[in-house]
């Protein structure tokens, strides 16, 4: 069944758009962070001139590799949250692990959010799980999530893995369809 976005648009979830993930050199840089970012402006500035919702998830994990003081915890400029956008900040791979998250998630009617952004390893898939079991219903854009370097030589194998498992939890889909189906969404 199709529903028309303009009656019920889904809430866009940009997780951890921050630039400790586009710094080379460090522990959490994304494979593609430049491409990964491009589509995400692209999904942002679809969203914000609809005037649909948008969501801004951060990171602030309070382990050494993440100082929370360090500009690195920064939104990635373009893609900064503007007014009216909510903004959530979460300790953990989960935006769950957000009281405030959770707060709002339960008292929407809208429970359908599109997941675009980095850490499609640690928030995106921890996200889509704790979503599951909540029955919000995620779907991650495929091309607009990026994974960190992954610790193996093949990072395309790992991330191919990634993606699978999160599709057990979540509706996957690319920016371009999401794009030509931006009149109707799927339910």
């Amino acid at each position: 069944m199709l529903a028309s976005m303009q009656d019920d648009p889904p809430i866009l979830v940009c997780a951890d758009l921050q630039v400790e993930y586009l710094t080379p050199g460090r522990r959490h840089v994304v494979l593609d962070g430049d491409a990964v970012t491009a589509r995400c402006l692209e999904l942002l500035t679809l969203w914000r001139s609809n005037l649909w919702p948008v969501m801004h998830l951060k990171r602030i994990a309070q382990a050494a590799w993440f100082n929370p003081a360090s500009g690195l915890t920064n939104w990635i400029a373009e893609t900064r949250p503007r007014p009216g956008e909510m903004t959530f900040e979460h300790p953990l791979p989960s935006a769950y692990s957000s009281s405030r998250f959770v707060d709002y998630m339960s008292s929407i009617r809208i429970t359908r959010c599109i997941l675009i952004g980095f850490s499609l390893d640690e928030t995106i898939l921890a996200t889509a799980v704790d979503g599951f079991h909540r029955s919000h219903r995620y779907q991650v854009v495929t091309d607009a999530a990026a994974c960190r370097q992954p610790g193996t030589d093949d990072a395309a194998a790992y991330r191919h893995a990634v993606v699978n498992v999160i599709g057990n939890f979540a509706t996957m889909q690319s920016s371009a369809e999401l794009i030509r189906t931006s009149g109707a969404v799927a339910v």
